[in-house]
């Protein structure tokens, strides 16, 4: 881990939690991680990184929620300080973040079809921001992640399937526990 990571997953650490990811009825698995951008170029790196200041200023905040269980898994998005009144898409990827917005990898299906784009079989969190610069979305599947493929949330200029990657956190998803 990069010494200046080590606060951003502290923070993830401390709020990410499981009961009984083995699976008996009941249990569940939910996290929480938030940080804070900046650019790759900081001379203290974050897990939070964003490529457009001018839609994702530094110091922008965000907060990714993650609750698993038996039904499915239901992720929501929150941010604060982007550029208030713009439509933003941010969908869940397979790669943590890195100094390029590509780093990130593809975004993370359910059923793997690389020829095909489908909100039924992604993470889409599709929002715009308010008068404030806050903006949240959230999203609910029957299916869970598969273990160490869902490893960050990029933010995109434009709502939808595709759209130039603006920012991206990098997020301790688990998999939903079995029923």
């Amino acid at each position: 881990m990069v010494p200046g990571r080590v606060a951003g997953a502290a923070i993830a650490a401390l709020v990410a939690s499981s009961a009984g990811v083995g699976g008996g009825a009941g249990e569940c698995f939910r996290m929480r991680a938030e940080g804070r951008f900046a650019p790759p170029s900081a001379l203290v790196p974050s897990d939070a990184v964003t490529y457009d200041m001018d839609l994702v200023p530094a110091a922008a905040f965000i907060e990714v929620e993650q609750k698993s269980d038996a039904n499915g898994t239901r992720v929501r998005v929150r941010v604060r300080d982007v550029q208030p009144g713009h439509a933003y898409g941010a969908h869940v990827h397979t790669a943590p973040c890195g100094p390029r917005p590509e780093d990130a990898g593809p975004r993370y299906q359910h059923v793997l079809d690389p020829d095909r784009v489908d909100p039924a079989n992604e993470v889409w969190l599709d929002f715009t921001a308010d008068a404030r610069g806050e903006g949240t979305a959230s999203a609910h599947h029957g299916w869970g992640f598969r273990p160490g493929e869902a490893r960050s949330v990029v933010v995109h200029g434009a709502p939808g399937g595709a759209g130039e990657r603006v920012a991206c956190f990098s997020v301790p998803f688990g998999p939903q526990p079995r029923g």
